[in-house]
C-alpha cells in the first residue's frame, strides 16, 4: 500500500524554523529517523520510504503554503495514491503547542494551505494531522506570530512534538484512520 504524506510549509531560509513550517519539520523528522533524504522534484521536495511494508511518499511542496493543492494533486496522480491514503500535516493556531488532532475531514479552519487543497481536490474529506502551535500573540499580530521563530521554551518542546507526530503518521499508515484517531487525539 502507498500513502502520500504532505507536510505543509513555505520554502526558503526566511521560513525555516518558523511555526508555520511545522508540517515541513514533521516530514523532515520522519525522513531523518528513517535515513531517507529529500530530493527536489516537480512541485515538491520528495522522499520515499518503507514502513511495515507500506510505501510512504513524503512531500514538502515548493509551491508555497497558499498553493499547496497543486503539489498534493500532482503527487497523488503521479503515484496513483487514493484520497483515503492522503495525510496532510499542518500547523494549527487553535491547538496548544504540541497538541495533535487527527481528522478524516473538516473545514480549512482559515488555513490557506488547506483551503487551496480543498479547492484543487474539490473536496475536504481527506485526513489531516493538525499540530498545535499555540496562539500566544496580541491583537493584529497573528501573521508575525505564525511566521515568527519558535521561542527558546517552544524549541525545547519540539523534539517530543515531532516524535508524537511521526508516531501519528505511522499509526495512520498501519492501523487506519479511525483507530489512529483514537490514539492520537487522546
Amino acid at each position: 500500500m502507498k500513502y502520500l504524506i504532505a507536510g505543509l510549509g513555505n520554502i526558503g531560509r526566511d521560513y525555516e524554523g518558523t511555526r508555520h513550517n511545522i508540517g515541513f519539520d514533521v516530514v523532515d523528522h520522519l525522513a531523518r529517523t528513517s535515513q531517507t533524504e529529500f530530493a527536489l522534484d516537480q512541485h515538491a521536495h520528495v522522499a520515499k520510504m518503507k514502513y511495515r511494508s507500506r510505501t510512504l511518499v513524503l512531500i514538502k511542496p515548493t509551491t508555497y503554503m497558499n498553493l499547496s493543492g497543486k503539489a498534493v494533486r500532482f503527487w497523488m496522480q503521479k503515484e496513483n495514491i487514493p484520497l483515503e491514503n492522503l495525510l496532510v500535516v499542518v500547523d494549527d493556531l487553535n491547538l496548544p503547542l504540541g497538541r495533535l488532532r487527527l481528522r478524516g475531514k473538516g473545514s480549512d479552519g482559515g488555513h490557506n494551505g488547506l483551503k487551496n487543497i480543498d479547492q484543487i481536490l474539490g473536496r475536504n474529506d481527506y485526513a489531516r494531522l493538525r499540530v498545535g502551535i499555540g496562539n500566544d500573540f496580541g491583537t493584529g499580530r497573528q501573521v508575525q506570530y505564525v511566521l515568527g521563530p519558535w521561542s527558546e521554551s517552544e524549541r525545547a518542546e519540539l523534539p517530543g512534538v515531532l516524535d508524537r507526530a511521526v508516531e501519528g503518521i505511522h499509526l495512520f499508515a498501519t492501523i487506519g484512520l479511525a483507530r489512529a484517531m483514537n490514539v492520537v487525539n487522546t
